[in-house]
């Protein structure tokens, strides 16, 4: 049975007449016959009885009137939600974005963008970046937010890159300064954190090639442990700006210049598998204020 054989007997039960059912459904009385009589044939029973004042639904009519109610409302319904996914008013947001963006960036580009479409479901997933792209090849997400990497199978897109600042607690000597010379560092306790991630490489290899031996060193797991040791003037670390926004704004934490060191920074970019298309409009605008949110 097809779905307008179902919408034609359906309208011709509620208006108990099959010319002003036709006219509701905008086609003529004979191809509105045609379709309910072709449904009957189908199912091998009347299902309405027909007379000089119109027509009554058969003891099987009334049996499948509300199966076919269902079937009706739900293909409306189906045709008005992808309508809505198609006009960026709804859908699913499946979002991947490795730790440092899911905590300090993310959070308020979700909010601004629910703000403009209340009714899209979002999903987001973290993990770090070769997680995340394995995520994105894999179909679980979307769209990867995460560091630079390339793989044959992705269209990358850069959106900031993340500087890393040197930070110390607003007592701390070097609060004063507003720069140092690298080789001071070496009179420090560095904090270093999450040795799995591209900012630990980066900052270790930065250290390293400094030829600077710190006093000490502290490797804990993620940012706000080391924000946390930098705040109770335990040590220094190195940190992306885009995590210390706020402490530096309240004044906890000071940022630092080394003025003989290039600053270091690292690029972050979206990902989405190459062969995906075009982005859908909710996901157009998820994009858009993504990037106008980190420019």
């Amino acid at each position: 049975m097809l779905l307008v054989q179902l919408e034609g007997f359906v309208a011709v039960a509620a208006h108990g007449n099959v010319t002003r059912a036709a006219r509701d459904l905008g086609i003529s009385q004979p191809a509105l016959t045609t379709r309910v009589r072709t449904l009957e044939h189908e199912l091998g029973v009347a299902l309405l009885a027909r007379g000089p004042r119109g027509v009554r639904l058969t003891d099987e009519g009334r049996a499948l009137l509300p199966y076919a109610e269902r079937v009706v409302g739900a293909a409306g319904e189906a045709a008005r939600v992808v309508s809505r996914v198609r006009g960026g008013a709804a859908g699913v947001l499946d979002i991947g974005a490795a730790p440092s963006v899911g905590t300090y960036v993310l959070p308020g580009v979700l909010q601004q963008f629910r703000q403009r479409h209340p009714a899209v479901e979002i999903n987001v997933r973290t993990g770090h970046s070769e997680e995340i792209l394995e995520m994105v090849l894999r179909d679980r997400v979307h769209v990867g937010v995460v560091r630079a990497l390339r793989h044959p199978n992705i269209e990358a897109t850069p959106l900031y890159e993340d500087e890393l600042a040197l930070v110390v607690n607003r007592a701390h000597p070097f609060a004063g300064r507003g720069d140092i010379r690298i080789e001071e560092i070496a009179e420090q306790q560095l904090i270093l954190f999450d040795r799995a991630s591209s900012y630990h490489d980066l900052t270790s290899t930065f250290i390293r090639e400094a030829g600077v031996r710190p006093r000490g060193v502290m490797e804990l797991d993620n940012i706000d442990a080391a924000k946390k040791m930098v705040e109770h003037g335990l040590g220094v670390a190195l940190l992306p700006r885009t995590a210390i926004t706020e402490e530096l704004a309240s004044g906890v934490m000071r940022s630092v210049v080394i003025r003989d060191a290039a600053p270091l920074r690292r690029q972050i970019i979206v990902i989405r598998r190459a062969d995906a298309g075009a982005p859908s409009p909710t996901l157009a605008s998820f994009l858009e204020t993504l990037s106008a949110r980190t420019l």
